[in-house]
């Protein structure tokens, strides 16, 4: 399937559903070097006058730190005969090996960054914030969830670009 570049207002999904049930992947990095990892938490919205999602990256997570390089990544959403390839690409790490080869999934560079010819709907963020861990208002989010002081980076991140599978 080819991938075609559509308006934001033509985007019509169920955000709890896409990433919370059906997961996604994020991947950042060029041709030259990416990662992807996948995600099930996460948020999309309005802030700032701007469309934007949040994504959730722990610091030990490779794909990391080709967010942080590029400031740009994919979030990007498949259909359902693709999750257990999703569950092999949040569970391995790019760091062993070519997870994105074993799944058989086809990098697809665009908009500077990364994402697959796999993929139902992609979009082409560019990072605006991050939010710190110092900044919890409920203390309990930090001592239940993060034992180990090992913070999810929670980037906000301007979508630019949609695309959608025709």
């Amino acid at each position: 399937m080819a991938l075609q570049e559509i308006t934001i207002s033509d985007l019509s999904i169920n955000p709890f559903e896409l990433i919370g049930t059906e997961w996604g992947l994020v991947t950042a990095g060029d041709a030259t070097g990416f990662n992807t990892m996948t995600v099930s938490w996460g948020g999309m919205g309005v802030i700032w006058g701007k469309n934007v999602v949040t994504i959730y990256v722990r610091p030990q997570r490779y794909t990391k730190r080709f967010i942080d390089a590029a400031g740009r990544f994919t979030l990007s959403f498949y259909a359902p005969e693709h999750k257990r390839a999703l569950g092999v690409l949040g569970t391995k790490s790019g760091r062993d090996g070519d997870k994105v080869a074993e799944v058989g999934f086809t990098p697809l560079f665009l908009d500077d960054t990364t994402a697959f010819e796999e993929a139902r709907l992609v979009l082409s963020c560019r990072t605006l914030y991050d939010i710190k861990p110092e900044c919890f208002l409920d203390q309990s989010c930090d001592s239940t969830h993060y034992p180990e002081h090992d913070y999810h980076t929670m980037y906000i991140a301007e979508v630019e670009h949609v695309y959608r599978a025709e």
